[in-house]
């Protein structure tokens, strides 16, 4: 007898951002319905499916939610372990329940990765200001104080060097637990996102360069302008990750590529990813498909692409440019449905595509 989901099934979400918005789009390719948990009134994801707005808090609402679907996924990090632990009583959750809790806290993630002999930068968990003030002897600066949890897109971190104080920088996070981690000069900020599937089957997308703006995903290059060495040491460290912590479903790996060609792990993402945006338009099969195939058993489907690709952030009012892009032959448009635009608010994204024998050439 099968165990997968099939079509007509109820592919739950936790969270309903842009990354929720189009899990449902994928999974509704496939046939199935989506039915969606936010608390926030009108997100973007409740325009394409079923939604329940409540809180994170509110039981009742976790567990007819968990009663209505089939199977459950999240689409960022931030959610509750507790809130997440009443609806696996009820139904599958993938990713499970102990890679959402490593993925939340930047010192459990940190000693998990090391713990296996994957490389990250050095740090020092930092609890206190004496804490801080021992961090920095050993760690050194420049280095980056971030807090343990609730970071992303450069919230929640500062840069300890001569120009700042270390009260200054402790207050800065407010005396939140967090990590000191060392700073480091790299050529490339790259990813990989490996899904895996309940038998263990395993997929790569191709290796991508990152380029941030203010901390914020801004532009993504595939490939990633490394060797076939480097791709083959990348795609076999996030493997031998996915496969360590039990993976059902995407997870997104980041890491630093140093001077010397060091790999250097420094944050993982167990669902759909910002970087992997790309892959909607020239993969056989996109991060979100893939991610419908690996929570509902189905085969997981070829990550091949057709063409080179730069996918753009639309970051505030880069919006405003969308009548343009609409003008450009190889540009592929995705907007998010925000209404309200916020100056370092994910608006939309858009795709160039690029053939093989054609130069690459970013929108600037």
């Amino acid at each position: 007898m099968s165990d997968h989901i099939s079509p007509l099934a109820t592919i739950g979400i936790i969270g309903g951002g842009q990354l929720g918005r189009m899990i449902a789009l994928a999974a509704a390719r496939l046939g199935y319905r989506s039915h969606v948990f936010c608390p926030e009134i009108n997100c973007p994801a409740s325009h394409v499916a079923l939604t329940t707005t409540a809180t994170y808090e509110d039981q009742k609402a976790l567990i007819n939610f968990a009663n209505n679907v089939d199977v459950v996924t999240f689409e960022f990090e931030n959610i509750p372990l507790e809130s997440v632990s009443i609806i696996s009583k009820h139904i599958k959750v993938h990713p499970n329940l102990h890679i959402l809790e490593i993925s939340q806290n930047r010192l459990l993630e940190k000693s998990f990765l090391n713990s296996i002999d994957v490389a990250t930068v050095n740090w020092y968990p930092v609890k206190n200001r004496d804490d801080l003030e021992n961090a920095v002897i050993t760690i050194g600066k420049p280095s980056v104080l971030k807090t343990a949890r609730f970071g992303y897109d450069g919230k929640g971190q500062i840069k300890i060097d001569t120009l700042i104080s270390l009260d200054e920088a402790w207050n800065a996070i407010n005396g939140a637990p967090a990590i000191l981690e060392s700073f480091i000069d790299f050529k490339y900020e790259v990813s990989i996102i490996v899904a895996c599937s309940s038998n263990g089957t395993t997929r790569c997308f191709d290796v991508t360069e990152n380029r941030h703006r203010d901390h914020i995903l801004y532009k993504t290059i595939v490939p990633a302008p490394i060797t076939k060495d480097l791709v083959r040491r990348i795609e076999k460290i996030a493997i031998r990750i996915a496969k360590t912590l039990n993976l059902v479903g995407l997870l997104a790996v980041e890491l630093f590529v140093t001077l010397d060609d060091q790999l250097l792990v420094n944050e993982l993402a167990p669902r759909p990813h910002n970087s992997g945006h790309w892959t909607i338009d020239v993969c056989v099969t996109d991060q979100f498909e893939q991610l419908i195939r690996a929570i509902c058993g189905l085969p997981l489907g070829s990550t091949q692409r057709h063409s080179n690709a730069i996918m753009t952030n639309l970051i505030g009012n880069d919006v405003d440019q969308w009548l343009q892009i609409l003008h450009q032959s190889n540009a592929h448009l995705h907007l998010y449905g925000k209404k309200e635009i916020h100056q370092n608010r994910k608006m939309g994204h858009v795709t160039q595509v690029i053939q093989f024998n054609n130069k690459i050439n970013p929108i600037s």
